[in-house]
C-alpha cells in the first residue's frame, strides 16, 4: 500500500512554543494523520519554541523583523522559507507579528490561528496572550474559550473553524484562566483543525 500522502504543515511563533508542543505531541499520537509538521519558523531568536522544534527534530528558522530592516523584508523571508519547504499550510502558535493583507492572500485558506477567547469577543488589534484573559476578567463573563480560524487581512477576521468554550471560575487571575483555555480548549482545537484542513488539502491534490 503506497504511503499516505500528508500536508507538509509549517508552525509559526514568538514565543514559549506551549500551542506547538501540542500539535508535535498530536502528531506523535497520530492524531494528525494527514499532515506532517516540516518547519517551525520563529520572529524571536530566543524563543524556547526553538528548543522544542529542535527537539523534535523539527528544523527551525529564526527571523528578526528588526534585524531584516522590516515588516515587507520579513515577509519575504518567510516566504522563501515556506516556498523551500513547500508548505501547504500555515499554523499560527502565539504568533506575534500581523501578516499583511498580501501575504495572507497568497495563502487564502491556508494560514490558521488560535485565538485565547470566543471570536467576536476579545478579539482584534491589541487582543493578544494575557491581555485577553484581563479583558474577559474585567468584563466578568462566565464563559470563555479558544477559537481556531482562517488568517485574512483583518486581525482574528477570518472564517472561523472550531470553537470551543472554556467556565470561568471564581478567584481566577488572568494566568491561572490563559491555563485553562490552553488545557482545555487551545491544545485540543489546534490540532482538530489542523487534521480538518490537511485532509482536505490532501484530498484534493489526489
Amino acid at each position: 500500500m503506497p504511503d499516505l500522502k500528508k500536508a507538509r504543515i509549517a508552525v509559526l511563533v514568538s514565543g514559549g512554543g506551549t500551542n506547538l508542543q501540542a500539535l508535535l505531541d498530536a502528531e506523535k499520537r497520530g492524531e494528525i494523520p494527514h499532515g506532517e509538521i516540516v518547519l517551525v519558523i520563529s520572529s524571536n531568536p530566543t524563543a524556547y519554541a526553538l528548543e522544542r522544534a529542535k527537539a523534535a527534530g523539527v528544523p527551525a528558522l529564526a527571523f528578526s523583523k528588526k534585524k531584516l530592516g522590516g515588516q515587507e523584508a520579513f515577509e519575504k523571508a518567510l516566504l522563501t522559507a515556506l516556498s523551500e519547504a513547500k508548505a501547504d499550510l500555515i499554523i499560527l502558535a502565539g504568533f506575534l507579528s500581523i501578516l499583511s493583507g498580501d501575504f495572507t492572500a497568497r495563502y487564502e485558506k491556508r494560514i490558521l490561528n488560535v485565538h485565547p477567547s470566543l471570536i467576536p469577543s476579545f478579539s482584534g488589534e491589541g487582543f493578544y496572550g494575557l491581555r485577553v484573559h484581563e479583558a474577559a476578567l474585567a468584563r466578568g463573563v462566565k464563559v470563555t474559550g479558544a477559537t481556531v480560524h482562517f488568517v485574512n487581512e483583518i486581525p482574528d477576521g477570518g472564517e472561523i473553524l472550531l470553537q470551543k468554550a472554556v467556565a470561568v471560575e471564581e478567584g481566577d487571575t488572568p494566568e491561572i484562566l490563559q491555563k485553562r483555555v490552553m488545557r482545555e480548549a487551545e491544545w485540543k482545537l489546534l490540532p482538530e483543525a489542523a487534521e480538518m484542513v490537511s485532509k482536505k488539502i490532501v484530498s484534493k491534490e489526489n
